[in-house]
């Protein structure tokens, strides 16, 4: 049974988008200042984060799929997700 990704600073620290050939180096830079140093607290009620797709939101950054890592995240085996691209669909997709 698939399970929701909690937000917390070790799965963050285990997350791969920011490795994601669709996470584009423009998108790296316009959004720095955000997935940095993010206090865990904070992240706990945002729904919007920029990194960690699977827990929050889509990205507001991602607009085409160049290749999918999700199935290679720690997070995804230990969640027991099946969805993918969750940068551009929230919620991932079949």
């Amino acid at each position: 049974m698939q399970q929701k990704v909690e937000k917390t600073e070790q799965n963050i620290e285990r997350c791969l988008c920011l490795n994601c050939p669709s996470y584009s180096s423009s998108c790296k830079i316009k959004n720095a200042h955000q997935t940095t140093n993010q206090p865990s607290a904070d992240l706990l009620w945002r729904t919007h984060y920029e990194k960690m797709f699977c827990a929050f939101e889509k990205s507001n950054c991602i607009h085409a799929d160049k290749g999918c890592i999700c199935d290679k995240c720690a997070n995804f085996r230990d969640y027991n997700l099946k969805n993918c691209t969750y940068c551009i669909h929230t919620g991932g997709t079949n």
